[in-house]
């Protein structure tokens, strides 16, 4: 089970975490609590059953450490228009504030497609649901996100 799903464990928590070396101690971490609570008992597909379990762990992870800085300084060039830096952090800012008011599972596709740059048929995989269906709500969810955003 290991050697079958490792990376696709270690891609999913990658997307989540934005950090490596947590994404591999959460994929160690999953591993070994698969594992340890007595293994896989086919009520769903395996994989989908250890990103739940992974998934489960960052949000434990997350708990722990309880701070998100919004204030965290951004390396920028030098060569940029100031301007257009202020302008590109604040769409970006408001585009992750929708993003975090977003229902799942738009906001957990959306997030896996763009930011983890995971195929369809893997997000499909994920959720337990068809290529056809990732595809459906990754384009709601955008479609979400910019009603939200020309509201604004």
């Amino acid at each position: 089970m290991y050697n079958r799903y490792y990376m696709q464990v270690f891609s999913y928590l990658i997307t989540l975490t934005k950090d490596r070396s947590l994404a591999e101690e959460l994929t160690q971490n999953t591993f070994f609590r698969a594992l340890s609570r007595g293994g896989y008992h086919g009520k769903s597909d395996e994989l989908t059953w250890l990103c739940a379990i992974a998934k489960n762990l960052y949000m434990d992870e997350l708990r722990r450490q309880k701070h998100f800085s919004a204030d965290a300084p951004v390396e920028t060039s030098g060569a940029e228009d100031t301007q257009t830096q202020v302008e590109d952090k604040d769409t970006a800012l408001r585009i992750h504030i929708i993003l975090h008011t977003l229902d799942e599972p738009y906001k957990e596709v959306f997030q896996l497609r763009v930011f983890g740059e995971l195929s369809f048929a893997q997000i499909g995989k994920i959720f337990g649901k068809t290529e056809s269906w990732a595809r459906v709500t990754y384009h709601r969810a955008r479609l979400k996100i910019s009603e939200r955003l020309e509201k604004q």
